[in-house]
């Protein structure tokens, strides 16, 4: 509905107006804004479920939601969600300096990675280094939905050279185009610009169940897939973390990046993360599944971020977080060392794999020896 704006009076005019109100708390301008789009620049937002910057390769039946990517995290990584039905996978190829992360939310995905093939339910999760020959495919015929992580930030340049703005509700399934003849044209640009090296001679292995070592972290780099729910677990006070990824298995001259489940609930001590900390290096996403966060932000406190949405905070920030609800679950990515390390260095491995109803005491001196480590400022 069109609105209209009353007209104001200058000073001068010969009758001034009173003195405008104070703004109410809805209009001001906030630390955390609602927005649509990513910011575009290294500064914080909130993102309502299912927006982003919406891109579709003809032909795919899938849709990227970019929810940042290098202008907000200066160039350190992108993080995307999409959305999509079952559709032919993209070929299979490999990427010089990118890094690949794979997550299932919903519905069934594919992957193939080097002499390995494993089909993600939700939870589950895949991690490709560069130089390892992978591809990706949606498996359901209804919506499947996953979320990716890729370094550097700017390989995300990749989908908007090929594809084009999406402003549908989630995908187009009925979208028969071909997409070979979008990529044929463009496969030399392809390779040296957005380092995407197809290998169309690849016979990728036949899909097998997960392995039972398939439920650890590796000790260094290599491509790997995790099992939903296994993995190690840290604890504390009453914040779980379960880390997919760290800097452990990420780190290189393109990588450095991590990736965990953060879960709690509103019944559960959290004097550490429930205080203000700030890494100052480090740049952060929390993409909510279950339940609802609030947020402090630079001090200014009630910004609720429900289930489906997401949160960027830029390296520099403040925030404080609270667990609103019986239980919250999101994951927390990272430009490096973030939550996860100091959740595992600071609180110390768990035995179980689902948030205690017990809380651990806190070492408020381990947190902060933690925390200098981290270039971290913490209020405890």
């Amino acid at each position: 509905m069109a609105t209209t704006t009353a007209p104001t009076l200058s000073r001068n005019d010969s009758i001034m107006p009173p003195p405008s109100p104070p703004l109410k708390p809805a209009t001001q301008r906030t630390k955390l804004p609602r927005v649509n789009l990513p910011a575009g620049a290294p500064t914080p937002y909130l993102l309502p479920s299912h927006t982003g910057e919406h891109l579709t390769i003809p032909g795919t039946k899938a849709v990227f939601r970019i929810l940042c990517s290098a202008a907000e995290t200066n160039n350190a990584m992108s993080v995307f969600g999409q959305d999509g039905v079952l559709s032919d996978p993209p070929g299979f190829h490999y990427h010089n300096r990118a890094h690949d992360v794979f997550m299932c939310t919903k519905g069934r995905l594919k992957i193939w990675a080097g002499d390995k093939c494993r089909i993600l339910y939700p939870g589950d999760f895949a991690y490709v280094p560069p130089g390892v020959v992978h591809q990706p495919q949606l498996l359901d015929q209804g919506p499947n939905e996953s979320m990716g992580l890729v370094t550097p930030g700017d390989w995300v340049d990749f989908f908007r050279f090929v594809g084009e703005d999406y402003g549908g509700v989630l995908c187009d399934e009925f979208d028969d185009r071909n997409t070979g003849a979008v990529f044929g044209p463009k496969i030399r640009e392809i390779k040296e610009r957005f380092d995407v090296v197809f290998q169309p001679q690849f016979q990728g292995a036949e899909v097998a169940d997960f392995e039972k070592g398939e439920c650890v972290l590796p000790e260094g780099q290599e491509a790997y897939f995790l099992k939903a729910n296994t993995g190690p677990c840290f604890l504390l006070e009453g914040v779980l973390s379960r880390p997919f990824i760290t800097m452990q298995q990420s780190k290189g001259p393109s990588g450095n990046f991590a990736i965990t489940s953060i879960e709690s609930g509103s019944g559960l001590e959290n004097s550490v993360l429930s205080k203000g900390f700030t890494f100052e290096k480090v740049h952060q996403v929390y993409y909510v599944l279950d339940g609802a966060l609030s947020l402090t932000v630079d001090g200014e406190a009630g910004h609720l971020v429900r289930a489906g949405e997401t949160a960027f905070i830029p390296a520099g920030t403040e925030v404080a977080l609270e667990f609103e609800d019986r239980y919250v679950r999101f994951w927390s990515y990272a430009s490096g060392d973030g939550l996860e390390t100091l959740i595992a260095e600071a609180g110390g491995a768990f035995e179980g794999k689902v948030v205690p109803d017990q809380t651990r005491s806190v070492d408020v001196e381990k947190v902060r020896e933690v925390a200098k480590k981290l270039s971290m400022k913490i209020s405890v």
